[in-house]
């Protein structure tokens, strides 16, 4: 790390005051034209340059001369009294809002002085004229300035989202996943669901990087230090929903010992959003090898440049729609059923392409039994597919998607009925292909086998329908039988007077259950706490899975060492910053330093 320069009082003889940044950082800023230089240009010899080339070099002024000048922000305040705006207001109100839109739009910091300000000032000086670009020259978006603008305004954000959860009536939902980015460095990112105002609001909290091993107890310390850090306690959590590999954030992991020694309260969690390996796990070894033999075929078609650029070259001389194969991805669970069923749509293409590059998986490939058990495997997923799309979206509870899972699992006897009757007209490919009633009785076996297996696996892993039966007027206090409820239950009383109201009826009828429950607060404190104690905590890590999108963008090749913690919170919290305070506290360390 270079040293960081200090200010010298002489520097006021070339018209330059100094800024101090959050951490202590001292950065010379021109006052005569606003301009903000970084903390290497804290020299003689780079004020001087930029005093004598853009001022005319009319220098010798001193300090106490300089004091005796209206410092901007007492201009500020001047102008404000009459409703108008400083010109340095206003410069320091453009630079941060590009700051913003650069960050929300994951572009590189250096993109302002590169592109958009020489591009902004040839469109001035064409169309609005010499005087306008002038005044645009004078807006600080250089790396630093941009770069020292979004840690700003991503701390301002922290703070709201801090604030709203130290106000939160009831103990936050944690949602937390751990990826590995372009510069093979392991991100832990988490978010954080609470109540603010009557409804719950679901939040960006961190993205920190997991400096040394990635075991289940550096996970925890690292999550732990945050609150730390921040002065929460960890008790303000009453929830935590996790993904990962069972030895860092599964449900017997190191991580959810620490936490369940550290808060023994934290209901732990784990995401509902993948079914897939569930079904991998229980595959019969045929329906295995069949599902391995099409990631092979994958990996020799894409692995390899040349015989990728042949396979492309082959389909578009046949006139195929797709001419590119999607890799096989453990860790986004929908690629498996987008390639299997791309797969049995080529297959014949495909079987050609191996024949002609003398692949040793030809005779695999061509299998009748393969084909069949290809195409069971693409049904199948595409079920699974469908039923994770369902669970992928913002607000998904665990009541919710428990009853998805339940209602899919449901299906399970209705089509091993169908199945054992020969009737494939859930699996549609599969019945595709199912010409003879030889070639049923094999497939038809393996079929039933599987998805008991997959039923048995479903009801121990995901607990469907765990709801019990005394609670579940959470979903429906208006239809739910008050007999269930035993008389003892103090909120029987409760739940009796709110069936009597019409107003809530409606409330109920218009109002997402979620939103109910918390316009319930302070009329039914008690039911509304019971209800929303079930419905924050996260069902799937859904929200983990957007960010590691968005981290992709930030991480590439070029930028593989940036650190994008505040810009990745810039970028997708959905708070905004609040410029004027920003702003107004910048002010005001200006006017400190002088």
């Amino acid at each position: 790390m270079s040293k960081k320069r200090k200010w010298d009082d002489d520097y006021v003889r070339y018209w330059f005051t100094c800024t101090t940044e959050v951490d202590g950082t001292q950065r010379p800023q021109c006052v005569l034209c606003n301009s903000i230089f970084s903390n290497a240009d804290l020299r003689p010899s780079k004020l001087s340059d930029h005093f004598n080339r853009q001022h005319g070099g009319v220098g010798g002024h001193d300090l106490s001369s300089l004091k005796h000048m209206p410092t901007p922000s007492d201009q500020s305040e001047t102008l404000k009294t009459f409703g108008v705006a400083s010109h340095e207001d206003a410069l320091l109100q453009a630079s941060y809002q590009f700051a913003y839109l650069c960050a929300k739009e994951k572009n590189p910091h250096t993109i302002a002085e590169k592109l958009v300000k020489p591009c902004a000032l040839e469109i001035a000086q064409i169309v609005l004229g010499p005087d306008a670009q002038k005044k645009l020259q004078q807006v600080p978006l250089s790396d630093d300035v941009i770069h020292s603008r979004i840690d700003e305004m991503s701390q301002d954000i922290l703070q709201q989202v801090l604030e709203d959860i130290k106000a939160s009536p009831l103990k936050v939902g944690i949602q937390l996943a751990e990826t590995t980015d372009m510069g093979d460095c392991s991100q832990l990112m988490a978010f954080v669901r609470y109540i603010k105002e009557r409804e719950i609001i679901e939040e960006f909290l961190f993205c920190e990087p997991l400096q040394l091993t990635m075991k289940g107890k550096d996970v925890f310390n690292l999550f732990r230090d945050f609150f730390l850090k921040h002065k929460i306690a960890l008790d303000v959590c009453g929830s935590v929903c996790t993904d990962g590999a069972s030895s860092m954030l599964a449900e017997n992991s190191e991580f959810v010992a620490c936490v369940k020694k550290e808060a023994p309260h934290i209901v732990i969690t784990h995401c509902l959003l993948n079914p897939h390996d569930l079904v991998t796990k229980t595959l019969p070894t045929k329906l295995r090898d069949a599902l391995f033999t099409v990631v092979r075929v994958i990996n020799f078609i894409k692995g390899r440049a040349p015989n990728h650029r042949l396979f492309q070259a082959f389909f578009e001389e046949i006139g195929i729609e797709y001419s590119v194969l999607l890799f096989h991805t453990e860790m986004r669970w929908l690629s498996r059923g987008q390639i299997l069923t791309h797969i049995f749509e080529m297959y014949e293409e495909i079987n050609q392409f191996l024949h002609h590059q003398s692949s040793n998986l030809v005779d695999g490939f061509e299998n009748k039994e393969f084909k069949v058990h290809l195409a069971y495997l693409a049904d199948l997923f595409k079920h699974l597919n469908e039923l994770s799309a369902s669970m992928q979206r913002t607000g998904m509870n665990t009541v919710s998607a428990r009853e998805k899972l339940s209602a899919f699992v449901r299906k399970f006897p209705f089509w091993l009925k169908r199945i054992e009757k020969r009737n494939f007209t859930n699996f549609p490919l599969l019945e595709e292909i199912i010409v003879s009633d030889n070639e049923a009785p094999s497939i038809a076996a393996e079929i039933t086998l599987h998805l008991q297996q997959l039923s048995n696996f479903f009801h121990g892993y995901f607990s469907v329908g765990d709801l019990a039966e005394a609670s579940k007027w959470i979903l429906d206090p208006f239809l739910f039988n008050l007999d269930f409820v035993d008389d003892g239950y103090l909120m029987k009383t409760d739940l009796a007077e709110l069936r009597a109201s019409g107003q809530i009826l409606m409330e109920f009828e218009t109002m997402k259950l979620e939103d109910f429950w918390c316009a319930q607060f302070t009329v039914f404190p008690s039911l509304a706490k019971t209800a929303l104690e079930i419905l924050i905590p996260f069902a799937t890590t859904y929200l983990c899975e957007l960010g590691f999108s968005s981290l992709l963008h930030f991480k590439t090749k070029s930028r593989s060492c940036f650190n994008m913690s505040d810009d990745i919170r810039v970028a997708i919290s959905k708070k905004v910053p609040r410029f004027s305070d920003i702003i107004e506290q910048k002010l005001q360390l200006q006017q400190k330093s002088l």
